[in-house]
């Protein structure tokens, strides 16, 4: 290569290995928008995010300090031979963040900075009340936060009859419900006991002002404990500490880190506006600002689309507005009402005009959250940097999709270059260059098919992608089914949704389609068990299946406990003793001990998130030496977790245990997947059909109901096929299945379709047609029709 690097046209890989690559070598432009293509699994992702971002990664922590270069070698660079002409690089993958009750819309944009600005310095502020600064407005700063609810806008309270569910017990016999379980419980017994009070007389027969006290008290009295003695047992007094049952309740809801134990404890608590705020979570100082006749809290509630119209008007009016009325008052407004403006148009512009900035992050999907990001990076005003996303056209309906296209555009013409992983036939034809890798998933991918102009893939007969973007041959016409009952909706009148109706066809597959934001999701919400004609019912949503690399696929479907049973039956672990926990990863014994089983540790950067790290001791392994001795078949446990589905398939053949569960996994196209692969890096689609694979192996009795929220995110269109052949098999069983998608090819092959919106937020939320694809697809209302008629008329990948 001559020249220096940049001035290289080109990102060149050479000898990436990195998971299933084998020893890739290609070359990219720079300054173009690039995708990257293939079925699930393949590579694509190691190539682009594993490889070239990973690698701008570690080049800049090595130029940041010392101490950042000793902690990323722990993390380890990725496997190449060399990579040139790589700028600084930005990633935004779809990973949903953990929930914080204080994140937001505004705080993820840093929208929320800019009105806190705009409130500061332009705000009417109460006469002779000091000028406060722009943290006195935010939640998330004791500066602003309400004293009551600390900035949360929700306080919790509780009362008797929560707490107490059964007054005829007494509180030896459980009436206590709120109380832990075992000895927590029987200790708090025993400290009451001890106090006095008659734990035996049935609840109700209690005077008020015991019952008030022992479930109230805010008091914490210490006295000793003489345990009823036990047969064989020694029991010696001790010291034990009274708390209330409230106490208890809140103190577990707030602090404790059992997903289990919160859900437990919120049974037995009421959630309401914080009182002194009414929700809105600011200091009253504070709320008494306002800027064009309104407090901070009440445009941050409004649709993005109408706060865009309230800031316009007021710029325009901004001698009315606020501030101090002299002309730099005015100008002040004035530039930040525009800036406001403008910065909120790049969120509109990827069609999420419908959410609020006050809206909390944890009810936002990944792919509305990485849009929220690809927002803000447009406004950064970078350039000659590489941004690498993660199927941005996730989540989008295909009317949505082209605004997405202009916004990478721009990205590329201010002199970037955009790498995108993305199965969105629509931006897969837009790309000024395909790498298109292969052929099929795992140890059967790895290699890179095409690299080039997507109109040169033609000519490449081992691409599966090729036959989706070029192949536009219709889509077999299929006899819809007729319904065996109807399920009724309604009147459901939350977030968007304003007393609305809704009927369902039974024994069939439906679609629920919309723009984002129209109602889609709230709709399906309202399906429950007890709705005439569910019988049971199978939600299968995108969160994952757990939040640590302890948690993984083996462990989810049960097929960790068959593997288990299989090493304890060696002759080896039978001579040495060890019983199933020995192979256990989660309990002491045979797991290694410096990672406690986890194969990763977590590192802490300091200035950066923490991340994690392989274990310096087993390597990833999880096990200590001695439980890795034992082998079945020539492999070791860790060996055996290493496996790919589609092999492990082949290696248990021969062991019923594991044939059904590893079948279903292959039947919803995740062969690809290790079986011991981390929770922490599976994508929401990944984890969705492992979910559905867990359903799928279990014995089915009597009429399902499955609903499931965009259940092909993330799926290559070969593997759409393959999902959908399980989702129809179901309905052919008997059972009926719900989905709510945006892919038009699936949406065709429904046998009913029911078409929310017209638009997202307070311009959805209605049934803007419903009827066969057929009968959908000519309508004139909502904005899916155009896109369903195309998908029809037999052209793949439907949309812009």
């Amino acid at each position: 290569m001559s020249g220096p690097h940049d001035l290289d046209p080109c990102i060149r890989v050479r000898g990436a290995r990195e998971h299933n690559l084998r020893g890739v070598d290609v070359d990219v432009p720079r300054d173009a928008l690039v995708v990257f293509t293939g079925v699930s699994g393949s590579g694509k992702s190691s190539l682009a995010f594993g490889t070239i971002y990973a690698e701008a990664q570690r080049r800049y922590f090595e130029s940041v300090a010392p101490y950042a270069r000793r902690l990323i070698h722990q993390v380890g660079a990725p496997k190449v031979g060399r990579i040139t002409g790589l700028p600084p690089a930005v990633s935004l993958e779809q990973r949903r963040s953990s929930p914080q009750a204080r994140s937001s819309v505004g705080t993820v944009t840093t929208l929320s900075n800019s009105l806190r600005m705009l409130f500061s310095r332009a705000g009417d502020h109460p006469p002779g009340a000091e000028r406060l600064d722009s943290d006195a407005f935010s939640p998330n700063t004791a500066a602003g936060a309400c004293p009551e609810c600390h900035g949360l806008g929700r306080v919790h309270s509780t009362r008797e009859e929560l707490l107490v569910p059964d007054p005829g017990l007494s509180i030896r016999e459980g009436a206590i419900a709120a109380w832990p379980g075992a000895w927590q419980g029987k200790n708090l017994r025993d400290v009451l006991d001890a106090l006095g009070y008659d734990v035996d007389r049935p609840w109700r027969e209690l005077s008020r002002e015991d019952r008030e006290w022992i479930l109230f008290t805010d008091e914490r009295p210490v006295v000793t404990v003489h345990p009823v003695r036990e047969a064989g047992r020694i029991q010696r007094p001790y010291q034990g500490t009274y708390t209330s049952a409230r106490r208890y309740v809140l103190h577990t809801f707030a602090d404790s880190k059992s997903r289990m134990l919160r859900a437990r404890a919120e049974r037995f608590l009421e959630s309401a506006p914080c009182p002194v705020c009414g929700g809105s979570r600011l200091r009253p100082e504070a709320l008494a600002v306002t800027f064009a006749g309104r407090t901070i809290a009440e445009p941050a509630a409004l649709p993005l689309t109408e706060l865009a119209g309230v800031l316009s008007y007021a710029g325009e009016g901004c001698g009315d507005a606020g501030g101090d009325g002299s002309g730099a008052g005015e100008e002040t407004t004035r530039v930040l009402t525009a800036d406001l403006a403008v910065r909120i148009g790049t969120v509109t512009e990827l069609g999420l005009g419908y959410l609020s900035l006050d809206r909390p992050t944890p009810t936002l999907s990944p792919g509305e959250l990485q849009r929220l990001r690809l927002a803000t990076q447009l406004r950064s005003g970078l350039f000659g940097v590489v941004y690498v996303l993660d199927e941005p056209s996730a989540g989008l309906h295909p009317a949505d999709t082209e605004a997405l296209l202009v916004v990478l555009d721009r990205l590329k013409a201010a002199g970037n270059s955009v790498l995108v992983v993305e199965h969105h036939l629509g931006v897969v034809r837009r790309a000024d260059w395909l790498v298109d890798v292969g052929p099929r998933a795992g140890e059967h991918g790895g290699r890179v098919l095409h690299s080039g102009p997507p109109e040169e893939l033609r000519a490449v007969g081992e691409s599966v992608t090729r036959r989706y973007l070029f192949d536009r041959g219709a889509t077999p016409a299929r006899a819809v089914r007729e319904p065996s009952g109807w399920l009724r909706v309604g009147p459901v009148t939350r977030h968007n949704l304003r007393g609305l109706e809704a009927e369902l066809p039974l024994g069939t597959l439906t679609a629920v389609t919309g723009v984002s934001g129209s109602g889609k999701s709230t709709l399906v919400g309202e399906l429950t068990g007890d709705l005439p004609g569910v019988g049971r019912l199978v939600t299968v949503d995108q969160r994952p299946i757990g939040r640590t690399p302890r948690s993984n696929l083996a462990t989810y479907t049960g097929l960790f406990d068959v593997v288990r049973r299989v090493f304890t039956a060696t002759e080896e672990a039978r001579a040495r003793g060890y019983a199933a926990g020995r192979f256990s990863f989660n309990v002491a014994g045979g797991r290694c001990e410096t990672c406690r089983g986890e194969g990763f540790v977590s590192v802490e950067l300091l200035f950066l998130p923490s991340t994690y790290a392989p274990c310096p001791d087993c390597g990833g392994a999880r096990y200590n030496p001695e439980t890795l001795r034992v082998r079945y078949r020539e492999r070791n446990i860790a060996e055996v977790l290493d496996l790919t589905v589609e092999a492990a398939a082949e290696f248990f053949a021969d062991t019923p245990g594991a044939v059904r569960s590893l079948g279903a996994l292959l039947d919803v196209g995740l062969g690809h997947l290790r079986l011991g692969q981390p929770a922490t890096e599976l994508s929401g689609g990944e984890a969705q059909r492992i979910k559905l694979a867990a359903e799928l192996q279990r014995a089915r009795r009597g009429h399902t109901l499955y609903v499931l929220d965009e259940p092909t995110t993330g799926l290559h269109p070969a593997d759409v096929e393959v999902l959908m052949r399980q989702l129809h098999g179901l309905v052919d069983a008997g059972h009926s299945v719900v989905v709510v998608e945006h892919d038009m090819d699936v949406v065709a092959g429904a046998d009913w379709v029911v078409d929310l919106g017209p638009g997202g937020g307070d311009e959805g939320g209605r049934v803007v047609a419903a009827g066969t694809p057929a009968e959908v697809s000519r309508s004139t209302a909502g904005r899916t029709a155009p896109y369903l008629a195309t998908a029809l008329g037999g052209c793949r990948g439907s949309g812009p």
